[in-house]
């Protein structure tokens, strides 16, 4: 017969069921504040549930997506700087969904570490309830998973689920045309992607997370973890025209190889780089590396997070809609027969 006194807990192996429970409590707020029409219930249950109708739509069409943040993770890992990769996290899936052409409707996250830690979960799960505000999706849910001996230290790992609808005929791209207009919407920086790169650039150059920025005020640190740009109210303002065509989220392949994927076989763009002024993190970044034109432009963003496209006789009225939301669009291209994106000018 086994000895009580040396019986085994969950707690023991290194899970605290209490602490899960506790985070669940704190977020609750967070979560609350991101409520929108169509939800039908807070955390707590075996899975979310979402009223289409009660959202406003008559014939949708579902459309999901899913990422991460990537490395970028460990730079907010070894600096504590948590609040803001939930940002990142959200504009990773909503910036994709709204590409399709779907308003994105509700999120869910996956929080893994080896050690669950109230505060720092706490932290990264307000970034991703403020994405959330800023994308006017709901964050329904999520799954705390606590792995001893999968992850050291003060690791974790953040995943990201988002579905969002559209009415039935709304999906994107649609009708793109040689001569429509290309609309670049200004990065706030590097965003979530290159950061393996970045992180080599940065220990090459002999940078210190916590030393002065050499690309801004604060701390590098600070301008490396700038959340990244949530497009979301300003492309449903664009869509709530009729007349925007198309729309690219610049992630990883930069704009050589996701502009591309908005556009129908036999067409390609032209794309003036002098066009727009880019962000003196990106100058220091190709400088420091000496990165050739081509390798930057297929692993940044360039100081460019989105693409739209119309056609030239709408371009007002889009920029309008843009610039009603805090966007300022600039016209960097145009579409052409062929192939692939073709640059003019230098970075």
């Amino acid at each position: 017969m086994s000895d009580l006194k040396n019986s085994l807990t969950y707690a023991d192996a290194g899970v605290d069921i209490d602490a899960g429970n506790a985070l669940v409590e704190r977020i609750k707020p967070a979560a609350k504040s991101t409520k929108r029409p169509g939800v039908m219930d807070g955390l707590g249950g075996f899975g979310a549930m979402f009223d289409l109708k009660a959202a406003g739509f008559n014939d949708p069409v579902l459309v999901s997506a899913t990422d991460g943040v990537g490395t970028k993770l460990r730079i907010a890992i070894d600096t504590g700087k948590l609040d803001t990769v939930g940002i990142d996290l959200v504009a990773m899936c909503v910036n994709d969904l709204i590409c399709q052409g779907a308003v994105p409707l509700f999120f869910l996250d996956y929080f893994a570490t080896g050690k669950l830690d109230i505060d720092k979960a706490t932290d990264v799960i307000n970034g991703i309830a403020e994405g959330c505000r800023q994308a006017n999706t709901a964050l329904v849910g999520g799954e705390t998973a606590e792995m001893p001996g999968m992850y050291e230290g003060e690791d974790f790992d953040l995943a990201g689920f988002a579905v969002g609808a559209m009415e039935r005929g709304g999906m994107l791209p649609r009708d793109v045309a040689e001569g429509d207009v290309l609309l670049g919407l200004p990065s706030s920086g590097i965003h979530s992607n290159g950061y393996s790169l970045v992180r080599k650039i940065v220990e090459m150059a002999g940078l210190d997370w916590n030393d002065p920025s050499p690309f801004g005020d604060g701390r590098a640190c600070d301008a490396l973890l700038e959340p990244t740009k949530i497009y979301v109210r300003p492309a449903v303002a664009a869509l709530e025209t009729g007349h925007l065509k198309a729309l690219a989220h610049i992630t990883g392949g930069g704009l050589t190889e996701n502009l591309p994927r908005a556009l129908p076989h036999g067409l390609g763009a032209e794309i003036d780089l002098n066009s727009w002024e880019r962000l003196p993190i990106f100058n220091w970044l190709i400088t420091q590396a000496g990165l050739a034109q081509d390798e930057a432009l297929k692993t940044f963003n360039c100081g460019i997070g989105m693409i739209a496209i119309c056609a030239p006789e709408n371009v007002a009225e889009i920029e309008a809609a843009f610039t009603a939301e805090n966007i300022n669009p600039v016209r960097i291209g145009t579409i052409v027969k062929g192939e692939g994106v073709a640059y003019s000018g230098n970075l």
